[in-house]
């Protein structure tokens, strides 16, 4: 018997530890490899089961298109399964949007794996993961939702197991109030495209250096704040790295004292910016499985 709601159910944000782009396909799309790893900032989405067959989601405001991911999602499995039943949706919206997090591509992959079971299809994961594709390049990591080595366009999945010290160190996460749009990003002059392919066995060996995000330089052209976010977490952490297409930075906090206190952008210094529009930061922990 399948319920009739499921509530609580956790959309985890994402970060890439690098991101490199290794070169361009004929029809546009890049290649790229990363590290993708979940982390335990999260949306919170609520399903309740229908029996109209009718797709609603009721938390969506201005800054949401009303044509947004989540029902894309829902109504792409409804076709593809043929069931005659539907679903109300509701998100608690905690993860940013326009970060370079995820937070909308976890969202659907939430929706998806959520109403296979409401909807009483039980689907195999492999089967989402093939759906999903055709939602975007993220959505298929957030299916299997595990840390993964990620190539292609995103569509080449693999599982990797990462060092124990990486779940045990702390990453601070700072938002700055721009949106960066993704096709800027890889549409910009100054994005570099030829990056050496990279191997496991190298990212393993320093996880926490290993490569860059070759999208940073065009986000840093493309916004004076992600330059901020870098330089304020360098400044006070030791390290900084944009994740995604930005424009949230993140960095390893290895020092105890730092890992003791709480993580705000005003702890970064910028609380004298705040006219530009909300800093968003939080400390956050890699998790194994979402």
């Amino acid at each position: 018997m399948t319920p009739a709601s499921l509530t609580d159910l956790k959309a985890p944000a994402k970060l890439n530890l690098f991101l490199h782009v290794t070169g361009r396909r004929a029809d546009g799309y890049h290649l790229l490899q990363s590290v993708f790893v979940p982390i335990d900032w999260c949306d919170t989405l609520h399903l309740h089961l229908r029996t109209d067959g009718q797709i609603t989601r009721h938390d969506l405001t201005a800054t949401l298109p009303p044509e947004d991911l989540c029902l894309k999602a829902a109504r792409l499995l409804q076709q593809h399964s043929g069931t005659s039943l539907g679903a109300d949706v509701h998100i608690d919206k905690q993860v940013p949007w326009g970060a370079g997090l995820g937070g909308g591509s976890s969202d659907a992959a939430t929706v998806l794996k959520g109403l296979n079971t409401l909807w009483g299809l039980h689907w195999p994961t492999e089967r989402l993961a093939e759906l999903a594709v055709q939602l975007g390049a993220d959505v298929p990591f957030f299916i299997h939702g595990r840390p993964a080595w990620v190539e292609g366009v995103g569509e080449q999945i693999t599982p990797i197991e990462l060092p124990q010290a990486l779940f045990d160190t702390p990453v601070a996460v700072l938002k700055p109030p721009v949106a960066i749009p993704t096709p800027a990003i890889f549409g910009s002059e100054n994005l570099r495209r030829d990056e050496k392919p990279a191997i496991v066995a190298d990212f393993l060996a320093a996880p926490k250096q290993f490569g860059c995000n070759n999208l940073e330089e065009p986000a840093k052209a493309y916004s004076q704040e992600v330059v901020q976010a870098l330089e304020w977490m360098q400044a006070r952490f030791g390290n900084s790295r944009m994740t995604g297409s930005g424009s949230a930075v993140f960095a390893w906090v290895d020092t105890l004292s730092h890992q003791r206190q709480p993580f705000t952008p005003a702890d970064v210094g910028v609380s004298d910016l705040t006219q530009t529009g909300p800093w968003v930061g939080r400390m956050c922990r890699l998790i194994r499985q979402a």
